[in-house]
């Protein structure tokens, strides 16, 4: 049996989610004395997938085709699946991106496999794979095992380590054919902030929500942001209001994230939203109501305006960090 790991690339651009769960699989299969494979998809990639050696993997096939260039989570699925069969794969890992999310599934199914989603940790018992993930909104954490032949797991981004101590792994092409029938969902546009990090990747995230009163008034969580170097997060409630975009959306219903650090602003924290941030290590959270549900997960809560907190607290690491 073999470990094979999806690695997800953007822009021929290797994923830093991807680097982990390479680094995660290469643990899990050197205690089960399995080989690590990773598989990379899209146009034009060979020339990067060498370097998922650096992270754990022993060797990269490659489903490299110009019909890939935008991307089809349809046709990827069946990459990935033919791939594990071919290699006789029993374990698959995925990033819990959201490309990781959507095809989990669809390779799941195509396995026969069963599926274990965002989980936060694994350990090996008697031979077999053991995850942890989280249930009922981030209320309880579940130890999971995977009963069927072949098994199939995401775990999520900024939990597990992409540690480098290897060097380029050789790399192989799987020839895949595609046909029509194959895309019945491709991507046409990818909207991205540009020089601001994804927010399941991001180590620091400054989120604003509904207390920010107008969608203007997120230039102050943009300027903080910049200052720490962060992501931009944002609650439902102001997606919702058409305030920001869906991308930065965290939550239950948008991205689960595990920041080092996660500055709510004027949040007040519904279980949808505290479901998608609570596993962050460090959690500030801004709100004038000393009530409101956020300030009881906090590690460090401030009570008053965010209209006077943000330029104070942007100015004084403006200092500080000396920008």
């Amino acid at each position: 049996m073999k470990l094979l790991v999806f690695a997800e690339q953007r822009d021929n651009v290797i994923k830093k989610s991807s680097c982990e769960t390479v680094r995660a699989a290469r643990n899990a299969a050197d205690a089960l004395g399995l080989e690590c494979i990773a598989v990379l998809a899209g146009s034009g990639v060979e020339g990067i997938a060498g370097a998922l050696g650096r992270y754990g993997a022993s060797r990269v096939i490659v489903v490299d085709d110009p019909s890939l260039a935008a991307h089809s989570s349809t046709a990827c699925a069946k990459a990935i699946a033919s791939v594990a069969a071919a290699e006789g794969a029993g374990l698959l890992f995925l990033p819990a991106s959201q490309m990781g999310k959507d095809l989990a599934p669809r390779v799941a199914v195509k396995l026969n496999a069963g599926l274990a989603s965002d989980c936060i940790a694994i350990r090996i018992e008697n031979r077999d794979i053991i995850a942890t993930r989280p249930a009922y909104g981030g209320k309880v954490m579940l130890d999971v095992r995977i009963t069927s032949a072949v098994k199939v797991f995401t775990l999520r981004p900024n939990v597990f380590p992409a540690e480098v101590d290897g060097e380029n792994a050789p790399v192989q092409k799987a020839e895949i054919t595609f046909g029509p029938e194959d895309f019945g969902a491709v991507v046409t546009r990818v909207d991205v902030a540009v020089g601001r990090p994804d927010v399941t990747e991001a180590d620091i995230i400054v989120s604003g929500g509904r207390g920010l009163k107008a969608p203007e008034h997120f230039a102050l969580i943009e300027s903080l942001a910049e200052v720490l170097g962060a992501a931009v997060g944002a609650s439902r409630a102001v997606v919702d209001a058409g305030w920001r975009p869906h991308d930065e959306q965290v939550g239950q219903t948008g991205k689960t994230v595990s920041p080092s650090l996660y500055i709510a602003c004027g949040i007040s924290g519904a279980i949808q939203h505290l479901a998608g941030m609570s596993s962050s290590k460090y959690i500030v959270a801004i709100n004038k109501d000393k009530n409101a549900p956020i300030l009881q997960m906090a590690d460090y809560g401030i009570v008053g305006d965010v209209f006077e907190i943000l330029p104070e607290l942007t100015a004084q690491l403006k200092q500080v960090l000396g920008k």
